[in-house]
């Protein structure tokens, strides 16, 4: 392994194998590398990562989100990348293990969500903000670009490249978002009374095999933020939960096994309404 390379950071790690991506690629990973580079630290030493952090990372998202089997494949691509680039001596992504047949689950979980996404309030108000302020900065990206094209040399125009690339990602999720407000529901915030597991909800548990006392709030895909305790109801754990009681047992299949879980307690959030309610 170089010495210059020994020491890198996770970000940085991270920042040189995005760059190295096309720009559709980094669409679609950026916020796969941030959640993983989060979970373990920026600041960390990206040599110091154990086989065994891996295998447990790939355990914790396996029950917590919908699409893992996608975000699995993105990161083994970043791992095999620092084992070329010596940031790392063995390639990490070997201890990623994945269930054989369940990408094509989840392929159906995404064209099933597609007409109808549900928001918690929160959710509904954070994407709103967020396409709010990719407005405010689409005229100066639009004034990046004509200035940038005032160089006529476009052969060697770095700039100009990056100007556009940054108005087609601002473009690109704005009509994302804008699509998924349209076809968004949203939680109103009054109780609901079947004492079932729903959306919204935030649920208490304890972990049969050590008695660990867990506690998540299920959210839609959207909203998925494991790190904050928010889990997917369209994730292996979130599915084994909704409908379910206080008092019911249940089991979560992962790839290392199976896990056992107990409901203690149930804060439900409130029913569905539609946007011209509000």
């Amino acid at each position: 392994m170089d010495s210059n390379n020994s020491e890198i950071k996770m970000a940085e790690a991270a920042a040189c194998f995005i760059a190295s991506l096309s720009a559709e690629e980094k669409e679609s990973h950026q916020p796969i590398l941030n959640h993983f580079v989060r979970w373990f630290g920026k600041g960390r030493v990206f040599g110091d990562i154990m086989p065994p952090e891996i295998a447990n990372y790939a355990e914790r998202l396996s029950i917590s989100d919908g699409e893992y089997m996608k975000k699995l494949e993105a990161i083994k691509g970043f791992l095999a990348y620092a084992k070329k680039e010596h940031f790392i001596k063995t390639n990490l992504s070997t201890h990623l293990k994945t269930k054989k047949g369940k990408l094509k689950v989840d392929k159906n979980i995404k064209k099933s969500t597609v007409e109808k996404v549900t928001l918690t309030t929160e959710g509904y108000e954070k994407v709103k903000k967020e396409l709010e302020v990719l407005k405010e900065q689409r005229p100066e990206a639009i004034e990046e670009v004509s200035k940038a094209a005032a160089d006529k040399d476009f052969r060697e125009n770095a700039p100009l490249d990056a100007a556009r690339e940054r108005l087609s990602h601002i473009e690109g999720k704005i009509n994302e978002l804008e699509e998924l407000l349209k076809k968004s529901e949203i939680f109103d915030g009054c109780s609901k009374d079947n004492g079932r597991v729903g959306i919204g909800d935030c649920i208490v548990l304890t972990d049969l095999s050590n008695m660990e006392i867990l506690q998540y709030t299920l959210v839609s895909a959207r909203e998925f933020d494991p790190s904050n305790g928010k889990i997917s109801g369209t994730s292996p754990l979130g599915k084994a939960l909704i409908g379910k009681r206080a008092g019911d047992n249940i089991e979560v299949t992962v790839p290392l096994g199976k896990l056992c879980y107990k409901i203690e307690k149930i804060e439900h959030a409130g029913k569905v309404k539609s946007k011209k309610q509000r």
